[in-house]
């Protein structure tokens, strides 16, 4: 290469990707998966379909990226609850946070992971399947902090980890629901509070 040559540099991509994903995540909460179309999808993130297509592959593998920005961002509070030093705090840091996630102004109500798969046919049944995967493995997370809290004598023995992490989501679940069809951070706040006086540990 002479002096007065220049490596060639690629043209740059001219788009914020987390920002163009961002935008996808919301399209595909609101809209569902199979509900968004393409042209929904490039035009709430700003780029055509050939720049989507060389950044993030097809519709499905967009999904894909989508739900792991929603677990890495809106998800961030249940790895904040499983740090909590005991398994109260655990179910209420996770209940209370979630209950701010379902409604928070800006994003759209509910859960990206139940919103996004609810009306899925035959021919998308894979999307619905790696959202229930999604959710199951958070509750399996759930499930092995119970299983620790109950091994270092925070939960008294008799405590089943499997159920309890399964009625934390599944109260978890009902809030998103509930708060897809319009209920307040006060109503939720207040099942809330009934969920966990059927916890092991906190005071009635």
């Amino acid at each position: 290469m002479s002096a007065t040559q220049r490596p060639v540099i690629g043209r740059p991509r001219g788009f914020d990707l987390d920002q163009a994903l961002d935008r996808a995540v919301e399209v595909f909460w609101r809209q569902g998966y199979e509900g968004a179309s393409l042209s929904d999808l490039t035009e709430a993130m700003g780029i055509n379909k050939t720049s989507m297509y060389k950044a993030f592959g097809n519709k499905r593998d967009l999904f894909d990226r989508a739900l792991s920005r929603y677990a890495e961002i809106d998800m961030a509070y249940a790895r904040e609850a499983l740090a909590a030093p005991t398994a109260r705090q655990v179910a209420e840091i996770f209940l209370r946070e979630n209950i701010k996630a379902v409604t928070a102004p800006g994003r759209p109500a509910g859960c990206f992971s139940i919103q996004s798969g609810l009306s899925c046919g035959p021919a998308n049944a894979d999307v619905s399947v790696t959202l229930a995967r999604a959710r199951k493995a958070g509750e399996e997370a759930m499930r092995d902090r119970f299983r620790r809290a109950l091994q270092e004598g925070d939960l008294a023995p008799g405590n089943d980890p499997d159920n309890l992490a399964r009625y934390i989501t599944t109260v978890s679940e009902g809030l998103a629901v509930h708060a897809a069809a319009g209920a307040t951070r006060e109503d939720l706040a207040r099942v809330v509070d009934l969920a966990l006086r059927a916890f092991p540990g906190v005071e009635t």
